[in-house]
């Protein structure tokens, strides 16, 4: 069996660094890996159109800002196929046979469901298209056969629905669609990061990201307002390192090298927690560090980007080649699910002979 990775993004605005350490860096080096037969990356238009609807202006404009995030990061089209959910209409086909496979109190047990309505407000008048994107969710993983859906924790009610649906139509129908499986980020920091104000999620909606392109000014602003320990108000009082932000994002970004070239008064992010913790370090020390390690990591992706954005007609023509590329390998799959549904009429010669023989006069 071959391979294949389906994961994406929602087009609601610029991607954060919260992408960045809990999907957009390891597809890069899933990517980069060998390992994988074939991986898709999905631009998730229509999903975002489920709770805005009244603004497709918006997800029109931001489609342009993932794609250069995309790219900038390192996701290389020659390697993956990068497309736009909308332009792959067999996902709407696929979807609507799957909503024959799915309770609608199934839904409604969906954590992630049931999270991400309470967020939105959604309690008294949920968008029957929001309700049933897990169905939605499901059709884009199978259309591609995915095997491996890389994935936040939050995420992971969505795959076991996907895995339910997949079972419950391989033994009705036969066995036509693969079994996806999640992969988490191996690191545990990496797999939820905080907000800058130490909310538990980094949310476009909350204004508490830091994005992937975020310009050297904003981003010093941003890094040296964060949350810390409130009770570390002297450089000489112990500081806690569980719950405080700026070594949250140590955790995920922070390397020995950096230590060499930014703080070579200590060999690795062991050394500094020691000494926070023990006191004697303040916290500007540590967020300056932190600045200088994402400046670093930041700059190159900054870079590119600049030279992505030079030509913009080029980014618009990866996308449309790649949803050529999606939209035949989506096709060839919706093909086999109607033949196994017995729905493929026109195709199937030996229904046609027999009822042609059926009413022989």
């Amino acid at each position: 069996m071959s391979k294949i990775i389906l994961t994406g993004d929602r087009p609601t605005g610029k991607l954060h660094i919260g992408h960045y350490v809990g999907s957009l860096r390891r597809r890069v080096e899933l990517q980069n890996s060998g390992l994988y037969d074939k991986t898709y990356i999905m631009i998730a238009d229509a999903q975002a159109l489920t709770d805005n609807a009244d603004n497709p202006e918006k997800i029109r404009q931001n489609i342009i800002e993932v794609a250069l995030d995309y790219l900038s990061c390192g996701l290389d089209p020659t390697k993956s196929t990068l497309f736009i959910q909308s332009q792959i209409p067999e996902l709407c086909e696929l979807s609507f046979y799957y909503m024959n496979l799915v309770t609608v109190s199934r839904l409604q047990r969906n954590p992630t469901v049931k999270a991400e309505i309470q967020m939105r407000n959604f309690e008294t008048s949920i968008p029957v298209g929001f309700f049933t994107y897990p169905i939605s969710q499901a059709a884009d993983i199978t259309a591609f056969k995915a095997t491996t859906v890389p994935v936040g924790e939050d995420q992971l009610p969505m795959i076991e629905q996907t895995r339910e649906i997949v079972r419950k139509f391989n033994d009705v129908y036969g066995e036509v669609l693969a079994q996806p499986d999640p992969l988490l980020p191996t690191e545990a920091a990496a797999r939820r990061l905080p907000g800058t104000d130490g909310s538990a999620k980094m949310s476009k909606s909350l204004g508490n990201c830091i994005y992937i392109s975020e310009d050297p000014a904003e981003l010093k602003t941003k890094v040296m307002s964060m949350f810390t320990d409130p009770d570390h108000i002297k450089i000489t009082d112990p500081g806690k390192i569980e719950g405080n932000t700026v070594f949250t994002y140590l955790d995920a970004f922070a390397k020995n090298e950096h230590f060499e070239e930014f703080l070579p008064d200590y060999a690795n992010l062991d050394e500094l927690k020691a000494h926070y913790q023990r006191g004697g370090l303040g916290d500007v020390k540590v967020k300056k560090f932190l600045l200088a390690v994402l400046e670093s990591t930041l700059e190159p992706i900054r870079a590119r980007r600049a030279e992505y954005q030079k030509d913009i007609a080029g980014v618009y023509e990866i996308l449309k080649k790649g949803s050529e590329v999606a939209r035949e390998t989506a096709a060839k799959t919706l093909d086999e699910v109607k033949a196994a549904m017995k729905i493929n009429y026109f195709d199937d010669e030996a229904l046609i002979a027999s009822q042609a023989e059926k009413y022989k006069m």
